[in-house]
């Protein structure tokens, strides 16, 4: 596939167009919108991965909502986690008794998600469940599955709509397989 924006790099196939990504974001949004009709709920993005998810997400979502984000590493420049998870960003919004939603880019290796729940349970909130827009099924250890889940992901080292790899093709308007 030729797209100036692959930098030079080829990709085995798109795993998810544009148009897939759009209508399965609004139909999380009416989801999410139907489990969520009363109390206060805060969705927070886990950063960077989910932020172009995160931001068609809250769109979709009809209710008031409060957004905040926190950030968590694992990756760096590797296409394997590193197993060792830092929280880089910590939300400001207070979260006790509070519906928190966490907003994941994908479900891998399940770590850092694991790490990022631990940290918010502490602040004992009134519920947290997890939305991810693509789940791989390999973390099956989580405490906390996704609650919430767009598609079904392909075991390959996907980016675009928000993944990336060494900070590269986040900015594709699909999602991609690389080779």
């Amino acid at each position: 596939m030729t797209d100036p924006r692959l930098e030079g790099r080829a990709v085995k196939r798109i795993a998810f167009s544009a148009e897939q990504l759009s209508a399965r974001v609004a139909e999380l949004g009416r989801e999410i919108t139907a489990a969520y009709p009363e109390g206060e709920l805060i969705v927070l993005g886990l950063l960077k991965g989910s932020f172009i998810f995160l931001s068609d997400l809250v769109r979709c979502i009809n209710r008031p909502i409060k957004v905040d984000f926190l950030v968590a590493s694992s990756y760096g420049n590797e296409m394997v986690s590193s197993g060792f998870v830092r929280l880089v960003y910590d939300p400001e919004t207070e979260l006790e008794g509070k519906d928190i939603l966490l907003v994941e880019d994908i479900v891998d290796s399940g770590r850092t998600l694991s790490k990022v729940i631990e940290v918010l349970q502490a602040r004992n909130p009134r519920s947290l469940e997890i939305c991810a827009l693509l789940d791989k099924h390999i973390a099956t250890h989580l405490a906390y599955p996704p609650k919430f889940i767009g598609f079904q992901a392909p075991d390959e080292f996907l980016v675009g709509y928000g993944l990336d790899h060494a900070e590269s093709f986040r900015h594709l308007p699909y999602i991609a397989s690389l080779q």
